[in-house]
């Protein structure tokens, strides 16, 4: 089976996904999941038929580089995904990432109510620190 990368930017509401190809050069946005009580489940689906072997998850710092109550979530998050999966899990910084999503909606997307979907912006955040993951990696 071919392997890929998840990228997860966690949030309260919403959980937006990016995928690596198999080749793991490039990330691309997948989707966006509720989080609600069969996040595990649905993860745990993802994993099994994408062949995921590493998950990536954004890390929120403030600009400063200090924690911020989003930190303190993520890293209970993440205990979360280590008691459900038997794979690596890595954090990333995501700063500014939802900002730059939110730019390459804005010159990608010419529909205005696409533009409105909120989970466009979480699956292309976790996309941009995903490829810069994947980048370094090379």
């Amino acid at each position: 089976m071919e392997t890929r990368i998840l990228a997860i930017d966690y949030g309260l509401k919403r959980i937006g996904l990016a995928l690596s190809d198999p080749l793991k050069i490039f990330a691309y946005p997948f989707k966006t999941l509720n989080n609600d009580n069969k996040l595990i489940n649905d993860l745990k689906e993802l994993v099994d038929t994408q062949g995921i072997t590493e998950i990536v998850v954004g890390y929120p710092l403030k600009e400063n580089g200090e924690k911020s109550s989003s930190t303190l979530e993520v890293e209970k998050f993440v205990l979360r995904l280590k008691e459900s999966f038997k794979i690596d899990i890595i954090l990333r910084d995501e700063r500014y990432t939802s900002e730059l999503a939110k730019q390459n909606i804005l010159q990608s997307v010419t529909k205005k109510k696409k533009r409105q979907d909120k989970g466009l912006v979480d699956r292309n955040a976790a996309c941009i620190f995903l490829q810069e993951y994947l980048d370094e990696k090379k």
